[in-house]
Protein backbone atom coordinates (compact mmCIF):
# COMPACT_ATOMS: atom_id res chain seq x y z
CA UNK A 1 0.00 0.00 0.00
CA UNK A 2 1.07 3.60 0.05
CA UNK A 3 0.38 4.26 3.53
CA UNK A 4 -0.70 1.99 6.44
CA UNK A 5 0.01 2.15 10.16
CA UNK A 6 1.86 -0.53 12.26
CA UNK A 7 1.33 -0.12 15.87
CA UNK A 8 3.35 -1.10 19.12
CA UNK A 9 2.26 -0.94 22.79
CA UNK A 10 0.43 2.30 22.99
CA UNK A 11 2.38 4.25 20.03
CA UNK A 12 0.99 4.14 16.61
CA UNK A 13 3.37 4.75 13.04
CA UNK A 14 2.63 5.82 9.84
CA UNK A 15 4.62 4.29 7.01
CA UNK A 16 5.01 4.55 3.74
CA UNK A 17 7.59 3.17 1.44
CA UNK A 18 10.81 5.24 0.06
CA UNK A 19 12.83 4.99 -3.55
CA UNK A 20 15.88 3.86 -1.18
CA UNK A 21 13.80 1.05 0.76
CA UNK A 22 12.92 2.81 4.08
CA UNK A 23 9.87 2.63 5.38
CA UNK A 24 9.98 5.56 7.99
CA UNK A 25 10.27 3.25 10.88
CA UNK A 26 13.19 1.13 12.47
CA UNK A 27 11.08 -1.77 14.60
CA UNK A 28 14.49 -3.07 16.01
CA UNK A 29 14.57 -0.11 18.33
CA UNK A 30 11.41 -1.18 20.21
CA UNK A 31 14.33 -2.71 22.96
CA UNK A 32 15.78 0.64 23.52
CA UNK A 33 12.48 2.29 23.69
CA UNK A 34 11.46 -0.41 26.45
CA UNK A 35 14.76 0.13 28.11
CA UNK A 36 14.83 4.11 28.70
CA UNK A 37 10.70 3.79 29.23
CA UNK A 38 11.29 2.35 32.78
CA UNK A 39 14.08 4.70 33.42
CA UNK A 40 11.73 7.59 32.74
CA UNK A 41 8.83 6.28 34.50
CA UNK A 42 10.95 4.94 37.60
CA UNK A 43 13.26 8.52 37.67
CA UNK A 44 10.97 9.74 40.42
CA UNK A 45 11.55 13.55 38.94
CA UNK A 46 10.60 15.28 35.80
CA UNK A 47 13.07 14.25 32.98
CA UNK A 48 14.06 16.26 29.87
CA UNK A 49 15.21 14.44 26.89
CA UNK A 50 17.00 15.67 23.70
CA UNK A 51 16.80 13.07 20.64
CA UNK A 52 19.19 13.81 18.20
CA UNK A 53 18.90 13.05 14.76
CA UNK A 54 15.28 11.96 15.18
CA UNK A 55 13.91 11.02 12.15
CA UNK A 56 10.05 10.13 12.35
CA UNK A 57 10.02 10.06 16.59
CA UNK A 58 10.06 6.78 17.73
CA UNK A 59 11.98 7.57 20.48
CA UNK A 60 10.11 10.69 20.90
CA UNK A 61 6.90 9.32 21.32
CA UNK A 62 8.15 6.63 23.46
CA UNK A 63 9.91 9.00 25.91
CA UNK A 64 6.67 10.97 25.82
CA UNK A 65 4.20 8.68 26.50
CA UNK A 66 7.07 7.91 29.80
CA UNK A 67 6.17 11.07 31.02
CA UNK A 68 9.78 12.69 29.88
CA UNK A 69 9.24 16.57 28.12
CA UNK A 70 11.33 15.82 24.88
CA UNK A 71 13.16 17.94 22.36
CA UNK A 72 12.84 16.48 18.79
CA UNK A 73 15.81 17.46 16.41
CA UNK A 74 16.11 16.29 12.77
CA UNK A 75 17.49 18.48 9.74
CA UNK A 76 14.65 17.10 7.68
CA UNK A 77 11.38 19.30 7.67
CA UNK A 78 9.39 16.39 6.02
CA UNK A 79 10.71 14.15 9.03
CA UNK A 80 9.90 16.10 11.40
CA UNK A 81 6.45 16.87 10.27
CA UNK A 82 5.68 12.89 9.60
CA UNK A 83 6.91 12.87 13.19
CA UNK A 84 3.99 15.18 14.23
CA UNK A 85 1.48 13.24 12.53
CA UNK A 86 2.75 10.15 14.43
CA UNK A 87 2.22 12.13 17.40
CA UNK A 88 -1.31 13.08 16.56
CA UNK A 89 -2.07 9.20 15.62
CA UNK A 90 -0.72 7.78 18.96
CA UNK A 91 -2.32 10.35 21.03
CA UNK A 92 0.42 12.12 22.35
CA UNK A 93 0.18 15.80 20.32
CA UNK A 94 -0.46 17.12 23.62
CA UNK A 95 2.47 16.27 25.51
CA UNK A 96 5.29 18.38 26.22
CA UNK A 97 7.54 18.17 22.90
CA UNK A 98 9.42 20.58 21.00
CA UNK A 99 9.66 19.75 17.22
CA UNK A 100 12.65 21.48 15.87
CA UNK A 101 14.36 21.49 12.10
CA UNK A 102 17.54 22.22 12.74
CA UNK A 103 21.77 20.90 12.83
CA UNK A 104 22.09 18.59 15.12
CA UNK A 105 25.71 19.72 15.96
CA UNK A 106 24.58 23.67 15.54
CA UNK A 107 21.72 23.42 17.71
CA UNK A 108 23.55 21.54 20.97
CA UNK A 109 26.95 24.22 20.22
CA UNK A 110 23.63 26.99 20.71
CA UNK A 111 22.34 25.26 23.56
CA UNK A 112 25.59 25.24 25.10
CA UNK A 113 25.55 29.10 24.90
CA UNK A 114 22.49 28.73 26.06
CA UNK A 115 23.00 27.14 29.24
CA UNK A 116 20.46 24.56 28.72
CA UNK A 117 20.57 21.04 29.92
CA UNK A 118 19.08 17.57 29.75
CA UNK A 119 18.79 14.84 31.69
CA UNK A 120 19.00 12.28 28.92
CA UNK A 121 20.30 12.01 25.30
CA UNK A 122 19.26 9.91 22.74
CA UNK A 123 20.69 10.06 19.05
CA UNK A 124 20.51 7.98 16.33
CA UNK A 125 22.68 9.20 13.45
CA UNK A 126 23.06 8.32 9.76
CA UNK A 127 26.05 6.66 8.56
CA UNK A 128 26.21 9.81 6.10
CA UNK A 129 24.07 12.42 5.62
CA UNK A 130 23.70 16.56 5.20
CA UNK A 131 22.26 19.04 6.88
CA UNK A 132 19.57 21.64 6.15
CA UNK A 133 22.49 23.89 4.54
CA UNK A 134 24.13 21.51 2.79
CA UNK A 135 26.57 20.35 6.14
CA UNK A 136 28.10 16.55 5.48
CA UNK A 137 27.93 14.58 8.34
CA UNK A 138 30.27 11.10 7.97
CA UNK A 139 29.43 9.40 11.19
CA UNK A 140 33.10 7.66 11.93
CA UNK A 141 34.40 11.88 11.63
CA UNK A 142 31.81 12.98 13.82
CA UNK A 143 30.29 10.96 16.59
CA UNK A 144 32.80 11.21 18.92
CA UNK A 145 33.15 14.87 18.68
CA UNK A 146 29.41 14.94 19.00
CA UNK A 147 28.97 13.06 22.07
CA UNK A 148 31.89 15.15 23.83
CA UNK A 149 29.80 18.13 22.96
CA UNK A 150 26.78 16.14 24.14
CA UNK A 151 28.41 16.01 28.08
CA UNK A 152 28.33 19.80 28.06
CA UNK A 153 24.27 19.74 27.96
CA UNK A 154 23.95 16.87 30.36
CA UNK A 155 22.73 17.70 34.19
CA UNK A 156 24.34 17.31 36.99
CA UNK A 157 22.44 13.69 37.16
CA UNK A 158 21.87 12.64 33.71
CA UNK A 159 19.46 9.18 33.66
CA UNK A 160 21.18 8.22 30.05
CA UNK A 161 22.88 8.29 27.15
CA UNK A 162 21.21 6.57 24.09
CA UNK A 163 23.64 6.14 20.70
CA UNK A 164 22.62 3.92 18.01
CA UNK A 165 24.76 3.37 15.28
CA UNK A 166 23.89 1.44 11.68
CA UNK A 167 27.74 1.50 10.69
CA UNK A 168 29.86 -1.99 10.54
CA UNK A 169 33.27 0.12 11.30
CA UNK A 170 31.53 0.83 14.82
CA UNK A 171 31.34 -2.00 16.85
CA UNK A 172 29.81 -1.94 19.92
CA UNK A 173 33.16 -1.76 21.90
CA UNK A 174 33.74 1.30 20.07
CA UNK A 175 30.49 2.59 21.51
CA UNK A 176 31.38 1.27 25.04
CA UNK A 177 35.08 2.90 24.68
CA UNK A 178 33.56 6.54 23.46
CA UNK A 179 30.76 6.81 25.86
CA UNK A 180 32.52 5.37 28.80
CA UNK A 181 35.30 7.79 27.97
CA UNK A 182 33.46 11.07 27.66
CA UNK A 183 31.02 10.40 30.62
CA UNK A 184 33.95 9.31 32.80
CA UNK A 185 32.87 12.22 35.55
CA UNK A 186 29.29 10.72 35.68
CA UNK A 187 28.67 7.61 38.02
CA UNK A 188 27.20 5.49 35.69
CA UNK A 189 27.58 2.46 33.56
CA UNK A 190 27.84 1.41 29.84
CA UNK A 191 26.42 -1.82 28.13
CA UNK A 192 26.61 -2.09 24.62
CA UNK A 193 25.27 -4.59 21.85
CA UNK A 194 24.54 -5.41 18.51
CA UNK A 195 20.35 -5.25 18.03
CA UNK A 196 18.46 -7.16 15.68
CA UNK A 197 15.10 -8.47 15.00
CA UNK A 198 14.09 -12.37 15.20
CA UNK A 199 13.44 -13.93 11.95
CA UNK A 200 10.22 -15.98 12.62
CA UNK A 201 10.29 -18.71 9.85
CA UNK A 202 13.98 -19.30 10.69
CA UNK A 203 14.84 -18.41 14.30
CA UNK A 204 17.95 -17.02 13.33
CA UNK A 205 18.10 -12.83 14.17
CA UNK A 206 18.78 -10.07 11.49
CA UNK A 207 21.58 -7.92 12.80
CA UNK A 208 20.62 -4.11 12.45
CA UNK A 209 23.95 -2.45 13.59
CA UNK A 210 25.06 -1.58 17.45
CA UNK A 211 23.50 0.48 20.76
CA UNK A 212 25.18 1.99 22.95
CA UNK A 213 23.83 2.56 26.64
CA UNK A 214 25.24 4.78 29.38
CA UNK A 215 22.75 4.46 32.16
CA UNK A 216 23.50 6.05 36.04
CA UNK A 217 24.15 3.92 39.03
Amino acid sequence: PEQWQIHYKDLTFNLKPFSFKHTGLFPEQATNWDWFSEKIRNAGRPIKVLNLFAYTGGATLAAAAAGASVTHVDASKGMVSWAKENAASSGLSDKPIRWLVDDCVKFVEREIRRGNHYDAIIMDPPSYGRGPKGEIWKIEDAIHPLIKLCTQILSDQPLFFLVNSYTTGLAPAVLTYMLATELERFDGNVDSQEIGLPVTRSKLVLPCGASGRWESR
